[in-house]
């Protein structure tokens, strides 16, 4: 029962994005967009740049102009950019301009608190290297293009936050995460700091290879150490017990608690406690490799038959990435949580950078932390060494509390940050220090 304070502070920021039907994400309007980008053909990375109705280029050029209409109709309050490099790899072995599309929605912190909601824009089929035959390219990834469009039409009607927030449409993600590799290379090289990336990639589709119809689950993955830890680093998670807790898990977590503050949305986060599905990858993990926080979000069964399979029908079994094997009913709902997630992180101040604790052979626990940005008081949470759970111990204004008969050998202590608005961070699990 402390465990719903933390829940409640969602639920109070989530329910202005959700309590009318104008503000809920538009099945039709996600329909219409998906059917869009299917419209032009391929998106394959290698297709034409500059056709005007027929490849990358033309799919890039109209949801820049989609974004373009969003930041008119808030008049301003958002701004457009391309982010564009020459890259190359093995399956680009000549290179290609990639081009990622983004709408910036300034906050009150600047690039010292961002927030990303991305999806991939480019398509494939069978061949990953033939960018000539149709790639609909429906559900991976129009599905996580839409969700990006719709969550800015959404996001452009609040106040501003404290956050930056950045819709971002990745080009090259069939290619070699390239689109991935560009956004997160360009928020280290401009000092962005960034809070949490969703990542959403294959998020409309509720009909598994199988035949089984999963429509109120969504999956999130997430690592648990973290990509970017050297080894003193990972000895001290490792000495402290927190390998379930880096950065993104705190945020799959942070995800869980916004899909239980918000029923009406109908989703069940089913948290995976891996970076992405076995043996694949998506847009995140370039973030990852940079220290960024990034989760994935992707449907709760998929279908095999219709990802990265050119149109036919074989043995009466129909292949190829269609608007008809989507369910629109659900995209709307994956973008729901990404929506009042974003919102949360956006109106709270960021999570504490660290936190460390101190107690060893006492019956007392101490635990400090950093000064978080715009925080106006901490809330310290504990869970027992054997169970996943946070539950709230205490609320302090300072950088610094001792939890009396606490035994550190038996619980893991975490720490977030509250806004003057109530809004509250993600947790930073309390540790050792790194070891010389």
């Amino acid at each position: 029962m402390k465990k719903y304070i933390f829940l409640a502070s969602l639920l109070a920021l989530s329910l202005p994005v959700t309590a009318s039907a104008e503000n809920r994400p538009s099945p039709d309007r996600l329909k219409a967009d998906v059917e869009k980008l299917v419209g032009f053909g391929t998106r394959h990375t290698l297709s034409s740049a500059t056709d005007p109705k027929r490849g990358i280029g033309a799919a890039r050029a109209w949801a820049k102009a989609e974004f373009e209409r969003i930041a008119q109709s808030c008049k301003g309050c958002m701004t457009t950019e391309l982010l564009e490099r020459t890259m190359s790899g093995p399956r680009v072995p000549n290179g290609v301009n990639i081009v990622d599309v983004l709408a910036i929605k300034p906050g009150k912190m600047g690039w010292d608190h961002v927030i990303i909601i991305a999806g991939h824009i480019d398509s494939r089929g069978s061949d990953v290297m033939d960018f000539t035959k149709d790639a609909p390219g429906a559900n991976d990834d129009g599905s996580g293009s839409a969700l990006v469009i719709e969550a800015a039409r959404l996001m452009a009607r609040q106040p501003q936050s404290e956050a930056t927030v950045i819709f971002a449409l990745l080009s090259g993600e069939e290619q070699g995460l390239m689109g991935g590799r560009l956004l997160a290379e360009t928020a280290k090289e401009r000092g962005w700091k960034v809070t949490a990336m969703l990542n959403n990639d294959i998020v409309g589709n509720t009909v598994g290879t199988d035949g089984r119809k999963i429509d109120d689950v969504v999956r999130v993955f997430s690592e648990g150490i973290r990509a970017v830890e050297d080894l003193p680093a990972q000895m001290s998670r490792r000495g402290s017990g927190g390998e379930d807790d880096g950065p993104s898990r705190s945020l799959m977590r942070y995800t869980d608690a916004a899909a239980a503050a918000n029923p009406d949305i109908g989703l069940d986060v089913f948290g995976v406690r891996r970076p992405d599905r076995f043996s694949r990858g998506g847009d995140h993990l370039p973030a990852l490799e940079l220290g960024l926080p990034a989760i994935r979000f992707t449907v709760g069964v998929e279908n095999y038959n219709h990802q990265h399979q050119d149109l036919r029908t074989e043995n009466g079994i129909e292949y190829g990435d269609t608007v008809d094997k989507m369910d629109f009913a659900y995209l709307a709902r994956v973008t729901a949580l990404n929506v009042v997630t974003a919102t949360a992180l956006a109106s709270a101040p960021p999570a504490p950078a660290s936190a460390t604790l101190g107690g060893a052979v006492s019956s007392d626990t101490k635990v400090s932390w950093m000064t978080s940005q715009g925080a106006s008081r901490y809330r310290i949470y504990l869970r027992r060494a054997d169970v996943q759970d946070w539950t709230l111990a205490q609320e302090v204004a300072g950088t610094e509390a001792m939890l009396n008969g606490v035994i550190v050998d038996d619980h893991f202590v975490g720490v977030s940050a509250v806004g003057p608005n109530g809004a509250e961070s993600m947790i930073t699990f309390a540790g050792l220090p790194p070891r010389p």
